[in-house]
């Protein structure tokens, strides 16, 4: 019998073969010799500008005294430095320090992974900021608690989490985002003179201090995290379910279904006219059932290079139709196997309905790849750089809450004019995926109730090839850049997707560089990309050359930006007119197009 065919979901892929134990990640530093002269990258091995990163060396402290030091000898040097986390889950170069090429130190949090306290009284725990998310929550879980709110995947750690602002869904009590359940944090940032022995010291944020909401969020610009507090709550558990309606006219019931269902997420299939509801709540920890989420779980090698080999045939072949058939075939897929929901000792393959109900730590998030001790390539996590396997842009940004509807109505005029545009996405993580993040007190945070827009699709390991209908994802990508002020998630995005972001912080972005400057008064702990995030130095996100638009480092303006040889040419949008996207079509003059730009941009 033919295997099942694999889900493309890339960074949420469903486990099909249960159980089979595959290779870990290999380490994200590598050094030539010892913990000298090292390259740097992230868990997919490779940064959206696809550059490489050089440092001169790497640390691993095991507790604040050695990263006091760490830092402090750093300091002394004024060498620049940046930190980097067991697995480096960001797309976004976080981890690449600024300063002269090669120069700079990456502290790797990789042993800074242990529990400091635990107040069960006041339901909260002090932990070193490299644990992994994992690891924290079934820490909690012993002590009868729980984490309320976290990412989808286990694997990222609590401080690069922190650092990126990465979320849940849900608009009830604190909402979606962690930052939001930090009560304390201890930093160890930079000194210009030497305090107590080092050019270094120790920050300590209480709850009522105003510096943590510059803290909470910060894009490693202020130092290393050191401890992070977090507050709990008693342990309980969640029951989920499943259900797909038609998408006629659901953006006006998204309103009640945000406010009602406790951690409720959409995936919106534009392309097959379906909507998948995940109807998510908190029960008592005495409802009946052992469930769990294994969304993660380790692949077939053989298999995620032979689903990467047809999409890349797809592709190459501009196979529109097939690629949509696909998309629906891998849609009933996921939802014949609970969307990787099973009994903790069952087989997603013996998915039998729903509510599936399991404790907290079971539920929020799902990672089990990770977990092998073997080194082998049989089985892997469905990224892993090390095999020609699945590739992906990924889209991240959240608009108003107030905007939704008015974005959803913009993509189905898209859906409408051509519905095999929008099957790309669809292959991936749930077609457009629809998360619920409250306004944030962090400086760096959400400014308003907003809904993450997220969008996985295609991304070939030829930097000047262009995708299929690739124009209509780059117009919903400005779409929610631009017209409807989109802030980014910061662990996510391509460089198109950080613009303006400093004006659209306002004053909060003014408070957090006011902090930025006081914690790190020579700037050792920035980088070209985080100074050009937030507005600071003159640097710049984007860069203007041959074919920079395929890969979302710039905004076409002119042809040569797409790939013309191929066809691909800069043409305005279908819906949102201000767009200018890489197009497959014949060539319109360039005056028909000159001037638009300077309304983006």
């Amino acid at each position: 019998m033919a295997p099942p065919s694999i889900l493309l979901l890339a960074l949420f892929l469903p486990i099909l073969f249960p159980g089979s134990q595959g290779s870990p990640p290999e380490p994200v530093v590598k050094c030539e010799s010892g913990n000298t002269s090292c390259t740097v990258t992230n868990a997919v091995g490779m940064f959206p500008d696809r550059t490489t990163c050089h440092v001169a060396s790497v640390a691993y402290p095991s507790n604040e005294h050695e990263l006091l030091r760490v830092v402090s000898d750093s300091s002394s040097k004024k060498q620049h430095m940046k930190v980097v986390t067991a697995y480096s889950h960001s797309f976004p170069k976080l981890s690449c320090p600024g300063g002269s090429s090669g120069a700079g130190l990456v502290i790797s949090t990789e042993h800074l992974n242990k529990v400091v306290t635990v107040d069960a009284v006041k339901m909260r725990m002090t932990v070193e900021s490299g644990i992994k998310l994992k690891d924290f929550i079934d820490a909690a879980a012993e002590h009868g608690m729980a984490l309320e709110n976290s990412p989808y995947f286990l694997g990222v750690t609590l401080g690069g989490l922190l650092c990126t602002g990465a979320h849940g869904s849900s608009f009830i009590g604190k909402g979606g985002a962690v930052h939001e359940y930090v009560v304390g944090m201890r930093l160890v940032v930079p000194s210009r003179i030497m305090v107590d022995g080092y050019y270094a010291r120790i920050v300590n944020l209480e709850e009522d201090d105003e510096d943590l909401l510059a803290a909470k969020v910060s894009l490693g610009v202020l130092g290393v995290i050191s401890q992070v507090t977090l507050q709990l709550e008693p342990m309980y558990k969640r029951s989920i379910s499943y259900r797909v309606t038609e998408d006629t006219d659901f953006e006006y019931s998204i309103a009640s279904y945000s406010k009602t269902t406790h951690y409720g997420d959409i995936g919106w299939y534009p392309s097959q006219g379906k909507v998948v509801y995940r109807d998510d709540v908190k029960v008592p920890i005495s409802v009946p059932g052992e469930g769990i989420n294994d969304l993660l779980s380790s692949q077939p090698s053989s298999l995620v290079m032979a689903v990467r080999s047809a999409e890349n045939q797809l592709e190459g072949d501009e196979d529109a139709k097939g690629r949509c058939q696909r998309a629906e075939t891998e849609m009933k897929n996921l939802l014949a196997m609970g969307m990787g929901l099973k009994s903790k000792t069952g087989s997603i393959h013996n998915f039998t309905g729903y509510p599936v109900i399991g404790y907290q730590n079971d539920m929020q998030a799902s990672g089990s790849c990770l977990n092998s001790p073997e080194d082998n390539l049989d089985t892997i996590c469905v990224w892993d750089p090390r095999i020609p396997g699945l590739l992906t842009h990924v889209t991240a940004l959240s608009i108003p809450f107030s905007d939704i509807t008015s974005f959803i109505t913009d993509v189905k005029k898209l859906r409408n004019m051509n519905p095999e545009a929008l099957c790309g996405p669809e292959l991936y993580d749930g077609g457009i995926r629809l998360r619920f993040v409250k306004n944030s007190t962090a400086y760096l945070g959400k400014t308003y109730d907003s809904v993450d827009i997220g969008l996985i699709y295609y991304r070939s390991h030829d930097p000047n090839q262009p995708r299929i209908y690739q124009d209509v994802i780059e117009e919903i990508e400005q779409m929610l850049v631009f017209k409807y002020n989109g802030l980014p998630h910061f662990g996510k995005n391509r460089p198109v997707g950080f613009v303006g972001v400093r004006n659209k912080l306002g004053m909060k972005g003014d408070k957090f560089v006011n902090v930025m400057e006081r914690y790190d008064e020579e700037g050792l702990f920035s980088s070209d990309w985080s100074d050009a995030v937030l507005g600071l130095r003159g640097k710049v996100l984007m860069v203007t050359e041959k074919g920079c638009a395929v890969e979302g480092l710039c905004i076409c303006y002119a042809d040569e930006h797409c790939s013309p040889n191929k066809g691909y040419y800069c043409q305005p949008g279908l819906v949102y007119k201000e767009a200018r996207v890489c197009r497959k079509t014949t060539r319109i003059a360039c005056e028909e197009r000159e001037g638009v730009l300077d309304s983006i941009l």
